[in-house]
């Protein structure tokens, strides 16, 4: 129950309202006259209650209900009334004692109240006396009552900001990893669910994948069944852990395997807008499920995932991007969830978000970093990959040129001169004839040279695994992929597959085939490079989003010098289809299903070290 400072003046409370619910007055005297007639004062007065006749009578009383205040006579016929105190102050903290005597003696009366008495009143008691000495009280039990829960909020409260005061600093730490997003999730994670925060029973994280495509389960505190409810925070409070304990040793709270089974079970499509969590995230609110309802539909399957029809969802996002959700429960006392629990976890998720929001950029710019490194390593050791590449992308240019403007003039030069050669018999003109066309075979001698610049070189097979090929192919490129805008992902199975292959070969396959997508591509766009193994081969993929190539030349494209490009051939295709064949692979080029260029490597999985496919 929350107490505003007011409260604690307890201004003017009527009977009824110095009892919470429940509880009742004991009358405890041998004399049942009295007491009868106590009972019968008190009850029309709206003071619920019961009565006793001896010690054993109070104590059986004690433990059968919820006593607020015993009015208690010294002489008991099996106890001394004043010796029965200190029992009474041990039992109950809040349990109000008046005693009642026949003897007026001040020694008496000042005995009881070092005994523990709040009061001390002389039989025979006046109704109205007994009234308002029961009035005082109960108002100063209430007001003990009060402020004792009031100092219990303020201790709460400085738990919250010292919890903030935590995160902030762990938030901002220079140095943020992956483990220190744990350790701060799981600090978030205690604050919600501890005795002195905000006292959830249970708390589950779930954040978006790196894609952002699925809201997956990361990480849940609380226990897992309602019998073992209190055990984690009572083992707590036994060894009076403070929140820095917590958190510097939190594997007290991963122990119970229930909410963790629960936690990676949660997982929900960022397309399903209808969910709940989705929802909560989009619109970037809090969501409060009552009983299992709410203003949205909630899904059957999350009330059975979670065992529990209440709960709260508090969304966590960045000022860019949605990050996951937090879900805190009463799963173990089924206490109702209040605005201000809400509000409280609200700020919790802020200080979240803030983390998980930093510990990303920290970890993707430190990616970038690796990616630099890796790149630079692999720019210096295949730079002579780079310069023959360029090599072939000089003199095919300049073979095209001479295919475009010299093969056709110099192919009808040299037809004329055979039909003249024989329409004529002058031995001088033959000899001039003659000249013309053997001298236009030889130029087209060379044009058919120049088609078969690219020396055939016989593979030197190596057993090479596939994976970190890839990896250096594209790696060569970041740069280009940087300037152009080029967004490109690379798809790997779970084992990294090993070919007999000879890698400087396939490598220089990769990189005609990597630089034709980003010439495809001059506005930007995205390249998708997947290995995906096969049951005989092995399929290397490279999908672009780029101008394309239309179905009428895609048989051509691997033609010598057939090319659609203003500037450059297709002496590149030409090179990776006779180094994949000589690989006993084979290269396919197709249009993209939804635009762009797929360019598919086939090369078998079962090939020996001699460059011929094992039997069996």
């Amino acid at each position: 129950m929350d107490i505003s400072p007011h409260e604690l003046t307890a201004p003017d409370l009527q009977n009824d309202q110095l009892l919470d619910p429940g509880e009742v007055i004991l009358v405890v005297d041998d004399f049942i006259d009295i007491v009868q007639l106590l009972q019968e004062f008190l009850s029309k007065e709206q003071f619920p209650t019961i009565t006793a006749h001896s010690a054993q009578g109070l104590r059986q009383a004690l433990g059968d209900n919820n006593v607020a205040l015993v009015l208690l006579d010294i002489g008991l016929p099996d106890a001394d009334g004043m010796e029965l105190l200190p029992e009474l102050t041990a039992h109950d903290q809040d349990l109000s004692v008046i005693m009642l005597t026949a003897v007026n003696d001040l020694q008496t009366a000042l005995s009881c109240i070092r005994h523990g008495a709040d009061d001390y009143l002389t039989k025979p008691v006046h109704f109205m006396d007994l009234l308002a000495t029961l009035r005082k009280v109960l108002e100063k039990r209430r007001l003990k009552i009060n402020n004792r829960r009031y100092q219990r909020q303020l201790e709460q409260a400085r738990f919250r900001i010292q919890l903030a005061h935590e995160l902030s600093i762990k938030m901002n730490t220079a140095f943020l990893s992956l483990v220190d997003l744990d350790e701060i999730l799981k600090a978030i994670l205690v604050g919600i669910t501890a005795d002195e925060g905000l006292q959830f029973n249970r708390a589950f994280l779930a954040l978006f994948d790196s894609s952002g495509q699925v809201l997956e389960g990361r990480m849940a505190i609380g226990p897992g069944s309602r019998e073992d409810g209190g055990r984690i925070w009572r083992q707590i409070q036994e060894v009076e852990l403070d929140f820095q304990d917590l958190l510097s040793s939190p594997d007290m709270l991963d122990r119970d395997q229930v909410v963790n089974r629960i936690v990676k079970a949660l997982r929900v499509d960022a397309g399903d807008e209808e969910h709940i969590l989705i929802r909560a995230v989009q619109s970037q609110r809090s969501i409060l499920v009552d009983h299992g309802e709410c203003e949205f539909p909630v899904p059957v399957e999350l009330l059975g995932l979670l065992q529990e029809e209440s709960f709260v969802v508090v969304p966590l996002f960045s000022s860019n991007r949605p990050l996951g959700v937090i879900i805190a429960d009463h799963f173990i006392t089924g206490k109702p969830i209040s605005a201000e629990r809400i509000q409280a976890l609200e700020s919790f998720a802020s200080q979240a978000s803030l983390a998980i929001e930093h510990c990303r950029l920290y970890l993707e710019q430190r990616s970038k970093v690796a990616e630099l490194e890796a790149m630079t390593r692999e720019l210096e050791k295949n730079k002579d990959l780079l310069v023959e590449a360029e090599r072939y992308s000089v003199v095919g240019h300049m073979a095209a040129q001479l295919a475009h403007n010299i093969r056709n003039p110099i192919t009808s030069i040299g037809g004329t001169a055979r039909l003249l050669s024989r329409k004529t018999k002058d031995p001088e003109w033959l000899q001039f004839l003659n000249m013309m066309t053997t001298e236009a075979e030889k130029i087209e001698g060379i044009l058919e040279d120049l088609f078969s610049f690219v020396e055939k070189v016989k593979p030197a097979l190596q057993l090479v695994p596939m994976a970190s090929l890839v990896k250096k192919a594209l790696l060569l490129h970041y740069t280009a992929f940087k300037d152009k805008e080029i967004a490109y992902q690379l798809l790997l199975p779970d084992e990294d597959p090993e070919l007999w292959i000879d890698p400087q070969l396939i490598q220089k396959v990769m990189v005609h085939l990597i630089r034709n997508s980003i010439e495809a591509m001059p506005a930007g766009g995205e390249l998708i490079v997947e290995v995906c193994p096969k049951e005989q081969e092995l399929e290397v993929i490279f999908a672009d989003n780029g101008v394309g190539i239309s179905q009428n030349h895609l048989e051509q494209v691997a033609e010598p010098f057939f090319t659609t490009k203003s500037i450059g051939t297709g002496i590149g295709l030409t090179l990776v289809k006779r180094v994949v064949e000589d690989h006993h692979g084979s290269l396919e080029v197709a249009a993209g299903p939804e635009g762009g260029t797929r360019a598919v490597i086939r090369l078998p999985l079962l090939q020996s070290e001699e460059g011929g496919e094992e039997e069996g």
